[in-house]
């Protein structure tokens, strides 16, 4: 859309309000990782690590060191852009941004009276022409808790071997208990995800894109780097009307809002790891993937800090690159909060209109979903799909959430080796882990039936489950998810 005519097809309109007073209150939003980590450079047997208390991080907050308070608008169906410019001129407001591909008009509004962001949402509401306003809503990440310790029709472009080449060469697979358990470290033997009778019938596919919606992703490391996205030659470069050209050669990064999704903080690699690390390649570990591709859409900093519009951000730029015609089916999201955003509903259903599938984690809170929502995963919407973790035993992990009507089935998330900057390994616990495994199995049925509808594959995830007596009446689903059964291994 160009700049000359930014308004001129105005029907549905989100607004984000920067102005130039601070947000008032806040609330964070949640990396769902307890544990801790275990830094691994090769595979050695690692000490039992403790049980992290989870904390939900909902309590309101003053953002003395934000620059601009934000609030997102949505108008009604059928508003006129004379309206929305006559709103915006009445409050003093200016567009600087609009989500193109999210609901045709989306916008970033910036408000020169420096207001406080409840207020200027207030102002909104009582507009006519608008749905809803809402203050955005700040993400921040839990710190780890203690320092890390040293230590369709088959497609043929999916891989696969022949049964007895299923186990990978990738020296710590022993220690992947979740695609393999063998009952070590106190753990039940046969606990896992079937894994290795899965990759008897594919391993994956690079015509598969998961995106990993986080604090980005190392691209360079060593057991992720063949299987990072890359714009294709011949894709133009992003580009935002507002905002410019991205040069995206491996995702996005709408908290530094630029064409580089490098992870400074670690959590999003982790996630990574456990979708798609290579397979097979005598290095390190293996994904639930051996041959992926993952696309870093990088939406919190350093500090684990963003908000609800960089999300945002990110899901309108996996639409474009959807519409371009990149093969973008899943998005992975292993974060969330207590507080609703119906803007962020808006964002992910609208990437279910694209046939992609929004797996996100329950959160870690040990508490009812059903009475206390915890969001994105809560979103009652036919793309979404809500993740609990198991640990080693097949038990319901002491922090993870449940919900016989909100959480939707069960992966181990507990003490899970993966990926980490720099060339590193660590294990950490939490449905963070456990919401990659299932976006990872997702990938393995996509590579065998590429165009299965979004619908189909969610049905396939949640009909294929190893029913475990420990989920009766607190998953939906009642079980954990079984990789050979979702690709019909077995």
């Amino acid at each position: 859309m160009n700049r000359h005519n930014l308004f001129g097809h105005l029907a549905l309109a989100i607004a984000v309000i920067i102005l130039a007073a601070f947000i008032g209150q806040m609330r964070h939003i949640n990396w769902h990782t307890n544990d801790k980590p275990v830094v691994r450079d090769e595979p050695q047997q690692t000490a039992e690590p403790e049980d992290a208390d989870a904390n939900d991080g909902d309590e309101a907050k003053d953002k003395d060191d934000q620059d601009d308070a934000e609030v997102l608008v949505r108008f009604k169906p059928g508003t006129s852009d004379e309206t929305i410019n006559r709103i915006t001129a009445q409050l003093n407001d200016r567009v600087e941004d609009r989500f193109e591909n999210i609901d045709k008009e989306e916008m970033v509004i910036a408000d020169e009276d420096g207001l406080d962001a409840n207020e200027v949402a207030a102002e909104y509401r009582n507009q006519p022409e608008v749905l809803y306003a809402e203050p955005n809503v700040e993400i921040n990440l839990d710190p780890s808790d203690e320092d890390a310790t040293s230590a369709g029709e088959d497609n043929d472009n999916a891989t696969s071997s022949p049964a007895n080449h299923a186990h990978p060469s990738d020296p710590m697979f022993d220690e992947q208990w979740s695609l393999d358990n063998h009952g070590t470290r106190g753990g039940k033997e046969g606990a896992d995800i079937s894994a290795v009778k899965a990759w008897t019938k594919t391993q994956g596919s690079q015509k598969v894109v998961v995106a990993v919606l986080d604090t980005g992703v190392d691209y360079t490391h060593v057991d992720l780097v063949h299987n990072i996205w890359t714009r294709p030659a011949g894709m133009a470069p992003y580009h935002d009307n507002e905002l410019g050209t991205f040069d995206d050669a491996h995702g996005f990064d709408a908290s530094d809002m630029d064409g580089d999704p490098m992870d400074d903080n670690g959590h999003g690699t982790h996630c990574a790891g456990i979708v798609g690390a290579e397979g097979d390649n005598n290095d390190g570990i293996a994904g639930v993937n051996w041959q992926v591709e993952i696309m870093p859409l990088k939406f919190l900093d350093a500090n684990g800090s963003g908000s609800v519009k960089d999300a945002i951000e990110c899901i309108n730029y996996a639409i474009a690159r959807k519409e371009a015609g990149v093969n973008l089916r899943i998005i992975s999201a292993s974060w969330g909060s207590t507080m609703y955003s119906r803007a962020l509903e808006d964002a992910i259903k609208r990437a279910g209109d694209e046939g992609i599938l929004f797996v996100a984690a329950a959160g870690n809170s040990s508490s009812d979903n059903d009475r206390r929502p915890h969001y994105p995963s809560n979103y009652n919407l036919p793309n979404v799909i809500s993740v609990a973790a198991l640990n080693r035993k097949d038990e319901l992990a002491s922090f993870s959430n449940w919900g016989v009507k909100s959480v939707h089935i069960a992966a181990p998330g507990a003490e899970i080796l993966s990926t980490w900057p720099n060339n590193q390994y660590e294990e950490h616990s939490g449905t963070s882990m456990a919401t990659p495994e299932v976006s990872g199995v997702a990938a393995l049925v996509l590579s065998l039936n590429p165009d299965m509808p979004v619908k189909d594959l969610r049905e396939r995830l949640l009909t294929s489950v190893d029913k475990l007596p420990a989920l009766d009446g607190r998953i939906a689903s009642g079980g954990r998810i079984n990789a050979a059964r979702a690709v019909k291994a077995e």
